[in-house]
């Protein structure tokens, strides 16, 4: 029973989510045959093999063709030094055809090298255009498209490579009508869904694995270790899995809050994408329990709290006091006090594996998020409309994604063993970081371009796609354009980044890795919401059915 200082509620509104497909007792269902003790010695072997055949390729473009496959089998991660031995001695202009330059310079920018745009001049006209006969050559296409996508967003580059996507594309879409050759004409139809560099590598290689066993010149090696390093990844995460079920199912959250979304395999799905080595798997523990509790936040603040609610959760919050627990209905408090025990589970591991206080840290993304919940809240009971600006300078933290960021921030800091005081003063300053910002940036706008039209259903006002379309007095088709090129402009900044030498290497490939997961999560939809057969197949490729 609710306490006498809970405010009686005369109407909820509901956000009119389904339960979850993935109960405990279908997670628990699910077994492996593979594990590392009865199969790593085999996975060792394989890599020796697979390392043995790189080094005996002697032509440059074979090698080169051989790591565009590695890293599409999601092997590439165990032959980091000779690649970039490789690629260190690579001639970027060397190649006469379209399909081959276009490779190396993707390839080459994909691993930190700098390649200009001005090597593809060469196809191109004096008038900047590119040559209407290379519309005959549709590998050299599809490579040149997929190499557009590394994209700097430098002074000067933007011109050539922006034709170059308008170029391919075009010629592409038409080319896909005649093809013969089913395999490349699905490739094409995917990569115009989202182009190589954007996508989430554990899907593509699971993805890739049925199209490159169905290649005739394919290495036998190459396919059994990307099988097996598949097999062997899914067996880890499925155990995580189950024991984060056992967690998840002891909350009785669905009792205790069932106007909420229960998605917690949705968010390990986004831990295991987002960080997927194998050792850090307490990283995908803690961004799973912040995930699955951060939605259960986000319903209560978009849809079921009163604003008196809200104000007292809020400021709970902020007096981060156990203690504050008494002021809040019963519906709250279950989720306060898991916020409190999954936060001091994440302090009591720092403290005692390495001697560090990180309370302090994960205090203040947990305030700043809940407190980007309550703007938005506050606008909506208020009925105030905010400029785009406004909108996107508060849901870039409250889309969660720079608490995520934080989380893997300190799981590198403390793997490394090396915490020195730059990483510390970088960390002091994330709410500056475009490393936070862009991701977190780039999700918010996926997000809204998939909910916007249920939320407006909904009378939810808070949305990128609303509020452009109010400021500018636009159709809702001409402001989920422009919402289309922010984030691709975002996506050109966030490449820039992740070549930065200034920056934290580590970090910045994974804040990359977390885009890239998000990237796929909206691919069909809302992730969270819909639970679409689209986006129930991801998850069973992934977690569930073995190859």
């Amino acid at each position: 029973m609710e306490s006498d200082i809970d405010v009686q509620v005369t109407e909820r509104r509901s956000g009119g989510y389904l339960p979850t497909v993935w109960d405990l007792k279908f997670i628990d269902s699910f077994s492996t045959s593979h594990t590392y003790d009865s199969d790593g010695g085999r996975l060792e072997e394989l890599k020796q093999a697979a390392r043995c055949l790189f080094t005996s390729v002697n032509g440059p473009d074979e090698k080169l063709d051989m790591i565009d496959k590695m890293q599409r089998l999601d092997i590439s991660k165990y032959f980091h030094k000779e690649i970039n031995e490789f690629l260190t001695h690579l001639n970027p202009n060397a190649a006469t055809d379209l399909f081959t330059l276009a490779l190396r310079f993707r390839i080459l920018r994909q691993h930190g090298f700098f390649v200009t745009p001005d090597v593809f001049k060469k196809f191109m006209d004096s008038d900047g255009k590119f040559k209407e006969n290379l519309s005959e050559d549709v590998r050299g296409l599809l490579s040149l498209y997929e190499a557009s996508y590394l994209n700097l967003g430098l002074h000067g580059e933007d011109d050539v490579l922006e034709e170059a996507n308008t170029f391919t594309t075009k010629h592409l879409k038409l080319a896909t009508e005649n093809l013969e050759d089913k395999d490349l004409a699905q490739q094409i139809k995917e990569s115009l869904e989202v182009p190589l560099y954007r996508r989430l590598p554990r899907m593509e290689a699971r993805n890739f694995i049925n199209i490159y066993q169905r290649d005739g010149n394919n290495s036998t090696v190459l396919l059994e270790l990307a099988k097996l390093d598949f097999n062997l990844l899914q067996s880890v995460y499925l155990q995580e899995l189950k024991e984060l079920a056992q967690w998840w199912a002891g909350l009785k959250m669905k009792e205790k809050v069932p106007f909420a979304r229960d998605r917690m395999v949705e968010c390990y799905f986004w831990a295991m994408g987002s960080v997927p080595d194998p050792k850090f798997y307490k990283c995908r523990r803690n961004l799973t329990k912040y995930g699955s509790l951060a939605t259960v936040l986000d319903d209560v603040y978009d849809i079921y709290g009163s604003m008196d609610e809200l104000i007292k959760y809020t400021t709970a919050v902020e007096r981060w006091d156990v203690e504050a627990i008494e002021d809040l209905p019963e519906y709250m408090r279950v989720c306060y006090k898991a916020m409190h025990d999954h936060v001091n589970e994440m302090v009591e591991d720092a403290l005692n594996a390495h001697g560090l206080n990180i309370l302090p840290y994960i205090k203040d993304q947990w305030v700043c998020y809940v407190q980007s919940l309550h703007t938005e809240a506050e606008w909506y009971y208020g009925g105030y409309m905010p400029t785009l600006d406004q909108h996107l300078q508060n849901s870039w933290i409250s889309i969660g994604i720079a608490v995520g960021l934080a989380f893997v921030f300190l799981a590198l800091l403390e793997d490394s063993g090396s915490l020195h005081h730059s990483q510390w003063q970088f960390f002091d300053h994330w709410s500056d970081s475009d490393l936070f910002y862009l991701p977190s940036l780039i999700t918010r706008l996926l997000d809204d371009l998939t909910t916007s039209k249920v939320e407006m259903e909904r009378g939810e006002i808070t949305n990128s796609i609303q509020c452009y379309m109010i400021q500018e007095g636009v159709s809702e088709e001409e402001a989920s354009d422009h919402i289309k090129g922010l984030i691709n402009d975002s996506w050109k900044q966030l490449n820039k980044l992740v070549v930065d030498p200034s920056l934290p290497t580590g970090f910045a490939k994974f804040a990359l890795l977390m885009t890239r997961c998000v990237q796929r999560m909206y691919q069909f939809g809302d992730w969270f919401g819909i639970q679409s057969t689209a986006n129930r197949d991801c998850v069973s490729s992934s977690l569930f059915n073995r190859i």
